[in-house]
């Protein structure tokens, strides 16, 4: 799975020159965290949420009403956007995508094409793609497990479910307890629950949890 099969299109961008109470505005209708600065067709930087709710001025301060409306009325999208912007590609794998934000603590990769923004990957979508992944809106018997991490092991399990007639709706592999084993969680239809516990208690090394799940 590619960036460009989950990224947010069209992209809603901002002006530099944008004064932040509109930005503010256009935030809330739109129901956007964070939006790329364009000017002149050129990506300049890039403003979250935050960034505009730490440019309003404190509940403590000692400033009138009016006083703080005419101050946030001077203060534009390029005075408080960040300028230094990690970008991606369309053909960047999802998961190099999502390492990236993590790495950097980020919500949100603005996604380029010869120079230009054509969309923006968040922190939602990645949301989605892992509800996708796991299964999460479908029913079926939901399994963890821990395994060897050894060759044939993951075959010795589907085949176990395949031979009880069970359809894997989700299967994930993760880091086990050490490098000597893996965590598998998958969730399977057309079984039940006490045949699919049967099916793998010889072949896993531990059976953590096994359930009918769930919307």
């Amino acid at each position: 799975m590619l960036v460009e099969g989950r990224m947010s299109r069209p992209v809603i961008s901002v002006s530099p020159d944008m004064p932040i109470h509109d930005a503010h505005n256009l935030f809330k209708t739109e129901q956007i965290r964070r939006a790329p600065v364009v000017k002149n067709g050129k990506l300049v930087g890039i403003i979250s949420d935050q960034d505009l709710i730490d440019a309003t001025p404190s509940r403590a301060t000692s400033l009138s009403v009016w006083e703080m409306n005419y101050l946030i009325s001077k203060i534009t999208v390029k005075d408080v956007m960040s300028t230094e912007v990690i970008t991606i590609k369309e053909d960047t794998p999802i998961e190099q995508a999502a390492r990236i934000m993590a790495d950097n603590k980020i919500g949100g990769l603005p996604v380029m094409r010869d120079g230009k923004v054509v969309g923006m990957i968040t922190e939602t979508d990645l949301f989605k793609v892992f509800l996708e992944l796991m299964g999460a809106r479908d029913n079926g018997v939901r399994v963890t497990a821990l395994v060897d991490d050894e060759p044939g092991v993951l075959k010795k399990i589907t085949d176990a479910i395949t031979d009880i007639g069970g359809n894997f709706i989700s299967f994930g592999q993760f880091t086990g307890e050490d490098v000597s084993t893996k965590l598998l969680t998958f969730k399977v239809a057309g079984a039940k629950q006490e045949d699919v516990k049967k099916a793998i208690w010889d072949i896993a090394k531990e059976v953590w949890d096994i359930r009918e799940c769930c919307f």
